[in-house]
């Protein structure tokens, strides 16, 4: 009897191990889904080098529109993903006019496919003219669109890939409709130059020579900000203006004189004066990059070269171009609200009386396109546009890269953004410091002949409080 008994406890036994083993095998143990920072920062770093190509031919976008796009592009990819960085916040509710759509929790998102649309999707948008113009550009948007989307293909299931490139365009879609209401700034690059009655009198800006050109983007201090508020959106005063000789004002003319006489001279330190004034410039349509843009491709380098996670790269960009679009507001305000002249009028007309051969200065500012010599930028000196960028975008990435656990002190690098260029020096610099690198991109612009000192101490000012407003966003938990 007890036989029976302890056989059949151990048939019940045995019964209940096979239903506990095929339940288990039921059960589906649920994968943690993946996080932003699982990947890498390839995705954005090849929709900058597409932007870096288009940038270099954007008829109207140089100086405004392009840190604008740039601003609005970054944002967007940011809050399209931010639901996968843990430990970030979305910004969305910093802006009560925006409209972000929802995440859903529960499902599995492909988190380079997301960013993939974001960036097709506004780069369409914000250069539709280049279809018309260049094609051959425009059309690489959709072509590396395409490129992604088949590679994503085979790194992830249909179904995801499909969720997670709707996700992508629906806060692309989201953003620019934002950007819409920006009046002052959406489309504006297709009105640089509208009609704008310049005050006249002595130091005031007018018209430079040799090609007088009338005043870009006069308007651009209404545009909006992500985080520069209104009370840091202006200058502090230039230095008062005076025609004396013993006057500060006029000895800045005067190192500008000297420093472009020396460089057309060939005199002492000629070459690197030349070198520095090139390397910086930037200035011209269909030759290189503009110079807010410069601040990415200094950025495409060292996020490469230091490997960041797509998290960390997305964070960075969404801060460069924010930044960017902030400080080109600010210094774009200053400019028109003080109409400060640029040095070639000031030397012409006031140096000359004391040094005859003034009156024929002109800058070393060359367009090697049209073969124009000695131009100056169709806007007012003060501050520095170049200063500003260069002040916000050092300041940005130096908050990535220096003062670290892996870089504890400032951070030395070799700039190549013009290592292959024939048409004027673009020889390699060795720079210390992401804030030489910044004082390097100002102070350049006065051997160029076409900034005051006091321009670029202020440019840098400003765009260091800018970049400095964007680090205070809520971007953490």
């Amino acid at each position: 009897m007890k036989v029976l008994q302890h056989s059949k406890a151990v048939l019940l036994l045995a019964a209940l191990v096979v239903l506990f083993v095929q339940s288990c095998k039921e059960v589906e143990v649920p994968q943690p889904r993946a996080t932003v920072d699982q990947f890498d920062n390839s995705t954005v770093l090849r929709w900058n080098e597409v932007f870096l190509k288009i940038d270099r031919y954007a008829v109207g976008y140089r100086p405004g529109p392009v840190p604008h796009a740039l601003g609005y592009m970054g944002f967007s990819a940011y809050e399209a993903v931010v639901p996968g960085m843990p430990g970030y916040n979305s910004l969305a509710n910093q802006y009560p006019d925006l409209d972000i759509p929802t995440y859903d929790e529960s499902v599995e998102y492909y988190w380079p496919a997301v960013i993939n649309e974001s960036y097709a999707y506004l780069m369409r948008r914000f250069f539709f003219h280049m279809e018309a113009t260049h094609s051959n550009l425009y059309d690489q948007i959709e072509q590396t669109r395409i490129q992604l989307h088949d590679q994503f293909a085979n790194e992830t299931t249909p179904e995801i890939l499909d969720r997670s490139e709707k996700r992508g365009r629906e806060v692309a879609q989201a953003v620019y409709e934002w950007e819409e209401k920006d009046l002052a700034a959406h489309n504006a690059f297709l009105n640089p130059q509208p009609p704008y009655n310049a005050p006249h009198g002595p130091g005031l800006w007018e018209p430079t020579f040799p090609d007088f050109v009338s005043a870009m983007f006069p308007f651009w201090g209404q545009v909006r900000t992500f985080a520069l508020p209104e009370t840091d959106q202006l200058a502090r005063k230039p230095i008062p203006y005076s025609e004396n000789p013993q006057s500060l004002f006029y000895s800045q003319a005067m190192e500008v004189y000297s420093r472009v006489k020396a460089i057309k001279q060939n005199g002492a330190n000629a070459f690197h004066e030349r070198w520095l004034a090139e390397f910086w410039s930037d200035d011209i349509l269909g030759l290189t990059f503009s110079p807010p843009a410069r601040l990415v491709a200094v950025a495409d380098q060292l996020v490469a070269k230091e490997g960041l996670n797509l998290t960390e790269t997305v964070e960075l960009y969404a801060k460069l171009g924010m930044t960017l679009n902030d400080i080109s507001v600010g210094i774009w305000q200053s400019k028109y609200v003080y109409n400060i002249e640029r040095p070639v009028s000031y030397i012409r007309r006031v140096v000359s009386q004391n040094i005859p051969e003034a009156a024929n200065f002109s800058t070393c500012l060359n367009n090697p396109i049209t073969g124009d010599q000695g131009i100056t930028p169709a806007f007012p000196a003060y501050p520095s546009g170049h200063s500003g960028f260069g002040g916000a975008g050092g300041k940005i990435l130096s908050s990535f890269f220096e003062f670290n656990a892996k870089h504890p002190g400032t951070y030395s690098f070799v700039d190549n953004c013009h290592h292959d260029r024939s048409e004027f020096i673009g020889i390699p610099r060795t720079l210390s410091s992401l804030r030489a690198m910044a004082e390097e991109d100002a102070y350049s612009r006065i051997p160029l002949g076409v900034h005051f000192r006091m321009d670029c101490d202020e440019g840098i000012r400003m765009g260091e409080v800018a970049a400095q407003k964007v680090l205070e966003l809520p971007w953490k938990q």
